[in-house]
């Protein structure tokens, strides 16, 4: 370190931190669950600052501050790659209907007898189908929370299995945000990470789907499921729906397995879709197309446009339109927008010493394998409580935890599951969270009436803590980082 460089002191350490909080806080009370669209950016940037100016008092040059934060916005590079293939495959997936044909299958599976357990299980296949839990409660979730109602079920017990449901899907879907979030900032791949997300999220699933079983035993109502029959019908009226349309999804569940990199992956998946939207929804496009525009032309129009800007459908059922109608490139820009933000901010305070700081007061006594995933998963639920979100969650204690887990000799994929673990399944279990408070919104239930039955999000972190501690699937490296080595090179 610079000799005219001061070490911070804890103090320097914690203002930025409380500060963000309490800007979360006031974007949240301010602008509820659209904090995400804006002003948590605002609030990232201007703790930046703040950091910038305390990382300045210190001794730091602002152009080495401004490279630091260059640097860690180019860790997350790969990621908006990512994100901006998933929105082009998003779109020509639901032009193509393969997203309608999953969706269509997965309402089938609902059976009166496991109405809980059926529910998880539709919201599990359509979250992972998308690569969204807040698009699957918002559309699907309402569905069946108005089914559970009709039968006369538990809505507290419903909402569970919706968001249950929904984080599974999400969470082990390349399509998801923070699933390539959380291997951007801990340096893993995209599919390594989720193959080795398994080992923790399928038990976790498995034993929600039996307390699912379980609840429903005792249930008992009538069965009236004509709003899932309607969103059938709707969908076999608007697409061709078939088996055959699935093949964009094994093209790319099989790069996946043979490991193909997630972006030229995807991007691949994208134009199959588009090929499959030409050759099988060929009605579907041609109702697109712009007055002026002859068939061929505008076919071609309609599929570059699903790729750039998504598409937009008009079922006659607003609920439906809202699940149909999206992807493209366009519809990650916010998205990566509040990405660079936090990775700007997490890069300042590293770059500082700031999170340096924090780190060792949070690790003093740290031993184990078991002692780092168990504190980076309360860091993460720690990081939901105070800055109310989940990319918050994921990309501080992601950025604080790194080049510890590296000297420690532990694999970053345990850094990566932990993240997800921790951050992403936390969320909506807190009110005051933006995803506490959309879940909320849109489900009509209160999270603290449906904390006990989100059995998954509340089993995940749990289970992982246990696994750690236990020694089942933690993955060292070898040999371990030298720190002392590697200080003596320098």
């Amino acid at each position: 370190m610079n000799k005219d460089v001061k070490a911070p002191s804890l103090l320097d350490a914690l203002l930025p931190v409380i500060a963000l909080i309490i800007m979360m806080s006031a974007a949240v009370y301010l602008f509820g669950d659209n904090s995400s669209f804006g002003p948590n950016q605002i609030a990232l940037l201007l703790g930046t600052g703040l950091a910038a100016v305390i990382g300045m008092k210190n001794g730091h040059k602002w152009k080495d501050i401004e490279q630091g934060i260059v640097n860690g916005i180019s860790m997350a590079l790969g990621a908006c790659l990512i994100l901006l293939a998933v929105g082009s495959l998003i779109g020509t997936w639901m032009l193509a209907g393969t997203v309608p044909t999953l969706i269509y299958y997965g309402l089938e599976l609902l059976n009166p007898s496991f109405f809980y357990a059926a529910t998880c299980l539709i919201c599990a296949v359509v979250a992972m189908s998308i690569g969204s839990s807040w698009t699957t409660a918002a559309t699907v979730g309402v569905a069946l929370m108005g089914v559970a109602s009709g039968m006369g079920m538990s809505e507290a017990v419903t909402a569970g299995a919706v968001i249950s449901g929904s984080y599974f899907g999400d969470k082990i879907s390349p399509l998801s945000e923070t699933t390539n979030l959380a291997p951007a900032v801990a340096g893993t791949d995209l599919f390594e990470h989720i193959r080795y997300m398994l080992w923790t999220t399928i038990p976790s699933f498995l034993i929600a789907l039996l307390v699912f079983v379980f609840l429903g035993f005792n249930e008992s109502g009538d069965v009236t499921a004509q709003r899932i029959e309607q969103m059938q019908a709707l969908l076999d009226e608007s697409f061709t729906l078939g088996w055959h349309l699935l093949i964009p999804l094994v093209v790319l569940l099989t790069l996946a397995v043979r490991k193909m990199p997630a972006f030229p992956a995807v991007s691949i998946g994208a134009l199959v879709g588009a090929l499959w939207a030409v050759i099988f929804q060929s009605d579907v496009v041609l109702n697109m197309v712009a007055t002026g525009d002859n068939g061929a032309v505008g076919m071609l129009k309609v599929v570059w446009k699903a790729l750039y800007d998504g598409v937009a459908f008009a079922t006659g059922d607003d609920n439906l339109n809202s699940l149909l109608s999206r992807g493209g490139m366009s519809s990650m820009l916010n998205t990566i927008w509040l990405i660079i933000c936090a990775m700007s901010f997490g890069a300042v305070l590293e770059k500082v010493g700031l999170l340096k700081r924090g780190v060792t007061t949070i690790l003093r006594g740290a031993k184990s394998a078991g002692d780092m995933i168990s504190r980076t998963i309360l860091t993460c639920l720690g990081t939901n409580l105070v800055t109310a979100d989940q990319y918050m969650a994921i990309v501080m204690p992601g950025r604080m935890y790194k080049e510890e887990f590296e000297k420690r000799g532990l694999h970053q994929l345990n850094l990566s599951r932990s993240l997800e673990d921790g951050g992403t399944l936390t969320s909506p279990l807190i009110p005051w969270n933006t995803c506490g408070a959309y879940m909320q919104g849109v489900l009509g239930v209160h999270p603290f009436e449906y904390i006990f039955y989100a059995v998954f999000n509340v089993v995940n972190p749990i289970l992982a803590v246990i696994y750690a501690y236990v020694g089942i699937k933690i993955l060292q490296i070898k040999p371990p980082f030298d720190a002392e080595a590697k200080e003596s090179n320098a």
